[in-house]
C-alpha cells in the first residue's frame, strides 16, 4: 500500500555527534510516527550517531559533498528531492542552506531552514558575508525555526527576516531518562573517582575551538589556587573527544593537577555520567540552546554556562546556576569554588533547574511546537490537512 504520510527531509552539514543532531534524533523519535515520515539527508557523511534513531522507516543519504559551496551539487541534489518528493524540506544551520535554491526549483511545496548555533567564524552574528549568504536564500526558504532568542533576533535584524516567518523552538529534553539518582550522584563506570568523597565539576561535548574546554580547565586550576583545602575533594571530568583534548591535557599537566581530572574521550552514556556528578560547567564560546545544558538540569545539577547564546534563557542566575562571561576562567572558577563550599546551595539549584526544564523545556513541548510548524505550513498549501489544537 502507498504511504500518504508526509515526508519531511531533515538536511544537514554532517550527521554526527552533536547537539543540533541530537535534537534532531529526540524530534523524529518522538513524533507521533502516524503523522509524518522521515528521511536524514548529511552532505558530507552519516556516522553510527544515525543508530539512536529507533523508527525503522528512516532512510539515511550521504552526498559525501567536497569542501566548499555545493553549487556542483545542485544536479544531484534536484534529482533527489525529484526522486524523494518530501513534503518538507527543513535544512539546518548555513552549511545546508544551499540546499533551499535546488529544492525549489524540483518544487518541494514547504521549505524550512533552522537556526541552531553560531560558528566559530561568527561568534557574534556580525560577520557580513554569513549576513549575505542568508539574505541570497531568503525568497527560497518559507518559514525558519530558531533555537534561541538571540537567534531569531538576529534573522531579523541581520537577515532581515520578517517576524512572522520565525517560530523559535526551544530544544527540549528527555526528563525520563535524565534524571537525578535516587540517593544523590552514583558512580560513573570507568570513572576513577567516587562521587561519596569528591565533588565532581563535569562537562559534556566535542572538544574543538567553539565549546572552549581549555577555559574550564584554566578555571579548574584558578579554582584550586582559590581555594587549596578543595584539592582533597573537588575533581573535573570532561567527556568528549576533539582537537582540544590534548590541550585540556597540556593545561592540567602544567599546573600538576592531570590527576584530578578524567578525560575518557567519547561516551555514550550520558544520562549516566549525569547522575555522577555534583555539578555542570559549560565554557563554550558560542550557543544555541544547549541540549547539554538542558540534560544537565534534568539531572538536578546546578549549572555554570558562559553568557553566550540561548545560555541565558535555560540558566536561571542564582537560582538554577550562574552565568559567567566567556572566554573568562577566573570568573568560572569563582562560581565554581562557591558552589563546591555550599553543597546545599548547589542542590537546591539542581532540583530548581529540574523543575524548570519539566515546566518550560520537555520533549513534549518542543515535538508538539515542530510538528506545529509542519502542520501550519502544510495546512497552508493544502487546507484539508489537520493542525494540532493542544499538546
Amino acid at each position: 500500500m502507498p504511504d500518504h504520510r508526509p515526508l519531511v527531509l531533515h538536511v544537514m552539514y554532517r550527521f554526527d555527534t552533536g547537539g543540533l543532531e541530537n535534537g534532531i534524533v529526540n524530534l523524529i523519535n518522538h513524533m507521533p510516527a502516524h503523522a509524518y515520515r522521515h528521511a536524514v539527508l548529511a552532505l558530507t557523511e552519516v556516522s553510527e550517531f544515525g543508530q539512536r534513531i529507533k523508527r525503522s522507516d528512516v532512510e539515511f543519504i550521504s552526498l559525501c559533498k567536497p569542501p566548499g559551496h555545493g553549487v556542483w551539487q545542485y544536479p544531484k541534489l534536484f534529482k533527489l528531492f525529484r526522486q524523494l518528493r518530501p513534503a518538507i524540506v527543513h535544512s539546518r544551520n548555513l552549511a545546508a542552506l544551499e540546499v533551499q535554491a535546488p529544492a525549489w526549483a524540483a518544487g518541494v511545496p514547504i521549505r524550512i531552514h533552522g537556526e541552531h548555533g553560531r560558528d566559530v567564524g561568527d561568534l557574534d552574528g556580525n560577520n557580513v558575508t554569513y549576513q549575505r549568504v542568508r539574505r541570497f536564500y531568503n525568497p527560497f526558504v518559507h518559514h525558519y525555526t530558531a533555537l534561541s532568542r538571540d537567534l531569531a533576533d538576529y534573522l531579523v535584524d541581520k537577515v532581515r527576516v520578517p517576524r512572522e516567518k520565525i517560530t523559535q523552538a526551544y530544544n527540549g529534553v528527555d526528563t525520563s531518562l535524565f534524571c537525578p539518582a535516587p540517593a544523590g550522584p552514583q558512580p560513573i563506570v570507568g570513572c576513577p573517582f567516587d562521587p561519596a568523597q569528591h565533588w565532581l565539576v563535569g562537562t559534556v561535548g566535542r572538544m574543538q575551538t567553539v565549546k572552549d574546554q581549555v577555559m574550564l580547565a584554566n578555571a579548574f586550576v584558578q579554582a584550586l589556587a582559590l581555594a587549596p583545602e578543595l584539592q582533597s575533594r573537588m575533581r573535573l571530568t570532561m567527556v568528549g573527544e576533539g582537537p582540544l583534548r590534548a590541550q585540556v591535557q597540556a593545561v592540567l599537566q602544567a599546573a600538576g593537577l592531570a590527576h584530578l581530572a578524567w578525560l575518557p574521550g567519547e561516551r555514550s552514556d550520558v544520562s549516566d555520567i549525569m547522575r555522577g556528578l555534583h555539578v555542570f560547567a559549560l565554557p563554550s564560546l558560542a550557543e544555541g540552546i544547549s541540549n547539554t545544558i538542558l540534560e544537565a538540569m534534568a539531572s538536578g545539577l546546578a549549572v555554570v554556562a558562559t553568557a553566550v547564546g540561548g545560555n541565558a534563557d535555560l540558566v536561571v542566575p542564582g537560582q538554577t546556576g550562574y552565568i559567567v562571561p566567556s572566554a573568562n576562567p577566573q570568573t568560572m572558577a569563582h562560581q565554581l569554588v562557591a558552589l563546591a563550599s555550599n553543597r546545599e546551595l548547589a542542590r537546591n539549584m539542581g532540583q530548581a533547574g529540574r523543575q524548570r526544564v519539566q515546566t518550560s523545556f520537555s520533549m513534549q513541548s518542543m515535538v508538539f511546537t515542530y510538528q506545529s510548524v509542519y502542520d501550519q505550513q502544510l495546512h497552508r498549501i493544502h487546507p484539508m490537512h489537520p493542525i494540532q489544537q493542544n499538546q
